[in-house]
């Protein structure tokens, strides 16, 4: 039965954890949108440039999935997939050419920013150990979504060559150990059309899985932990306008569902 973690409270943590059986985790940790106060005054980003760069509804990808991570604070307030020092976008190179700060941030934001990376990964090292130990493996699916129109509205796209349809980024892993996993993985997805049409899956193509949460994974959990990171083009939404694709979300959230029984069975296949 899935439940929500009752030390974990969204408005004083900035997460939720939903706990479920089994050894698949799903986790949305760019969806949020959260800013507080003392971070707002100082910044010049414009809400719209900022939403463009988050991962919006890629919580509701796992929302079937048994164990549900879910970040609700910015990533330009605090970044959990960079490593700790580079978590904060102090400079534009950090984040894509935007300014992010009108004033830079104070010692206290700063080190309060820092305290939530720390915080976070503590905790989520706490959930995986104790599926870990209940399960002996897991595995990790880390959603997130990348722009495909970074020229503008009207622009063409980028071309497909480039930018499938969801990414799997796999560098940070030991492929020989995981690759059935991945695989399988991988072979589940494609089995599956969006929109009337085969769903475009590829390895390390416009991302390489390089973020700080599959790192953190495979460093602590190396023999049990496989962190698959899973970039959804953002083929479910207008990126310039916010406008999302109920339709499509639908799609993609019940395609990810498909194969959390697949990722589980590979896992066991591994014993």
């Amino acid at each position: 039965m899935n439940k929500t973690s009752s030390d974990n409270d969204q408005g004083e943590l900035g997460w939720t954890i939903k706990r479920g059986d089994g050894p698949v985790v799903g986790t949305a940790i760019h969806s949020g949108t959260d800013v507080d106060s003392a971070c707002r005054a100082l910044m010049c980003l414009s809400d719209p440039d900022r939403l463009r760069e988050e991962d919006p509804f890629t919580e509701r990808f796992i929302a079937d999935f048994p164990t549900q991570i879910i970040v609700h604070r910015s990533r330009f307030h605090v970044d959990l997939n960079r490593a700790r020092d580079a978590a904060i976008y102090l400079s534009p190179d950090q984040s894509w050419g935007l300014k992010v700060w009108r004033e830079q941030p104070g010692e206290a934001i700063v080190e309060g920013s820092l305290a939530f990376h720390d915080a976070f990964y503590r905790e989520l090292k706490r959930v995986l150990a104790d599926i870990e130990k209940r399960y002996g493996r897991f595995v990790l699916i880390d959603v997130h979504s990348y722009n495909h129109r970074r020229d503008g509205p009207q622009a063409l796209p980028t071309s497909r060559d480039l930018a499938p349809d969801i990414n799997i980024g796999t560098s940070s892993m030991d492929s020989d150990r995981w690759a059935p996993v991945v695989d399988a993985f991988i072979e589940a997805l494609r089995g599956h059309h969006i929109n009337g049409e085969p769903i475009d899956v590829r390895e390390n193509v416009s991302f390489q899985g390089k973020g700080e949460q599959t790192r953190f994974v495979h460093a602590n959990f190396p023999e049990t932990g496989c962190a698959i990171a899973v970039e959804f083009k953002k083929i479910f939404m207008d990126e310039w306008s916010g406008e999302p694709d109920w339709a499509a979300i639908d799609q993609l959230r019940a395609i990810l569902a498909s194969t959390v029984p697949v990722l589980a069975k590979a896992l066991r296949a591994m014993r």
